[in-house]
């Protein structure tokens, strides 16, 4: 497969536990497409400093989605 067109693609945040099967089936159900594929990737939090305290921003993950050519999300 070749994932040329980039405006079939889609960044969601997604909750930390979720496998690509449920993000998946989940894309479809709310927006009414049909997804080829989905990528993951867990962000990890960065370090903060406020003062003299020092804390971290929360951990992520991010699912990119790949919709068929002729589906597409209006967000706007």
């Amino acid at each position: 497969m070749h994932f040329a067109n980039v405006k079939s693609a889609y960044c969601f945040e997604v909750n930390k536990r979720a496998n690509k099967t449920q993000i998946k089936n989940a894309v479809q159900r709310i927006y009414n497409v049909k997804v080829q594929k989905v990528r993951t990737a867990n962000r990890r939090g960065k370090y903060r400093r406020k003062g003299r305290h020092y804390g971290m921003t929360p951990s992520w993950k991010k699912a990119i989605v790949f919709l068929d050519p002729e589906f597409h999300i209006d967000l706007f």
